[in-house]
């Protein structure tokens, strides 16, 4: 699949696929405002998912529309004691959510019942807010100004296809209060990811998708894995961050877990990489409202492993195995 450098639009005027944007870059160089509206309505899907992982904590956030409902999340894990708090909230019809038309190009935000959250971009910073009853949280995320990304179009059809732009190990900072506790987001020793999506999809997707971040053997290591949802388009969303430079993967991995024992270890392997994922925590939910349904097993723990003649251990992070049917 072929390297974009120049920024494209994802569709074409009559709202199919624009063959011209199908590739992965290390920039999020695609023009996603053709989705959403009238063309293909009720297919078109639109996210921002942002994860900030601290010394103590795990805070995550989800604003997201699909056409006719609009779902959200918040989602805060104290590492020590292993205990969740979350929020949750699906609007039928759509209502109450903002996303901008393409990365960076404005805010997302999104309210519902109890629940607030606002991601607003400034430059080079993305403010991070949520609130649900008893947590709450402000972080602000920076971009160092040569830190790649990776995105990816996945092409399914011209009429279902999907952008994705995953970015690893971004510097955060700020604080989260929970049952009136401020507990600190520090500068140094925080970090996020942001996956960000547009497209549209078929009515059923299973996928696979890993991260991790953190320091090994005197560098900066991302882990950047997907898996199921791409077979057999010509696109992976694989590659490995070091200080900061992507290493694409264009092959498919070989994806080896037990869900029936969250607890046994993963295998990822293949172009070049052999990482074993130790999970700790298994964040469990699932949905059935009739049309729309999912099911996630998110597990949260540590990555080890080796890229070519880089070698990594004790990366902290997720993988996770998703149905879902809309």
């Amino acid at each position: 699949m072929a390297e974009l450098t120049q920024r494209v639009s994802l569709t074409l005027p009559d709202g199919t696929l624009n063959p011209d944007a199908v590739g992965w870059a290390c920039r999020p160089l695609v023009d996603t405002s053709g989705i959403g509206g009238r063309h293909g309505w009720g297919r078109n899907k639109r996210w921002e998912y942002w994860s900030v992982v601290s010394p103590t904590h795990v805070l995550t956030l989800t604003v997201s529309s699909i056409d006719y409902a609009a779902v959200h999340s918040v989602w805060v894990f104290d590492r020590a004691m292993r205990r969740p708090r979350a929020g949750e909230a699906t609007v039928l019809p759509s209502r109450g959510v903002r996303l901008a038309p393409s990365l960076g190009d404005g805010p997302a935000y999104a309210r519902a019942h109890d629940l607030a959250i606002a991601v607003e971009p400034d430059g080079a910073s993305t403010r991070l807010r949520a609130r649900i009853p008893g947590v709450e949280f402000d972080v602000v995320v920076t971009r160092p100004p040569r830190r790649d990304c990776l995105a990816v179009v996945v092409p399914w059809t011209e009429h279902t296809f999907q952008y994705t732009v995953k970015e690893i190990g971004l510097p955060a900072a700020g604080s989260a209060t929970i049952d009136g506790v401020r507990h600190e987001v520090p500068a140094g020793e925080s970090w996020a990811v942001l996956d960000h999506g547009r497209g549209r999809w078929p009515y059923r997707v299973h996928w696979n998708w890993g991260a991790g971040w953190g320091c090994s053997g005197g560098h900066e290591i991302g882990v950047q894995v997907g898996g199921l949802w791409t077979v057999g388009t010509g696109a992976t969303e694989n590659g490995i961050l070091v200080d900061g430079v992507l290493h694409k993967i264009d092959e498919e991995l070989d994806w080896s877990y037990d869900l029936a024992d969250w607890r046994r270890p993963w295998r990822v392997v293949g172009g070049g990489l052999d990482a074993t994922f130790t999970p700790e925590y298994d964040r469990r939910a699932s949905t059935n409202l009739g049309v729309v349904a999912s099911r996630t097993d998110q597990c949260f723990g540590r990555w080890s492993g080796t890229f070519g003649e880089v070698s990594f251990d004790g990366l902290y992070g997720w993988a996770e195995d998703v149905t879902n049917r809309w």
